[in-house]
């Protein structure tokens, strides 16, 4: 059985860096119109059935918020 890949952010960490959504080959990746208890846009990914999980987004994350999952 096959699974989709999955990416996900977890808005608490997130700071709205915009590093994944310039990593992202898939350009699947836009900063939410909500907003998080820190105050920022935090990342999301919009497509999610396009996302092959590389990874790009997970390694360029400098707050850890971006979980790949397989």
């Amino acid at each position: 059985m096959f699974v989709m890949p999955k990416m996900t952010v977890d808005p608490n960490y997130c700071k709205g860096c915009g590093l994944c959504i310039i990593a992202c080959p898939r350009k699947i990746i836009r900063l939410s119109e909500n907003i998080n208890a820190k105050g920022y846009n935090y990342a999301e990914c919009i497509e999610q059935e396009k996302c092959t999980a590389c990874k790009m987004c997970y390694i360029t994350c400098p707050d850890v918020a971006i979980t790949i999952e397989k």
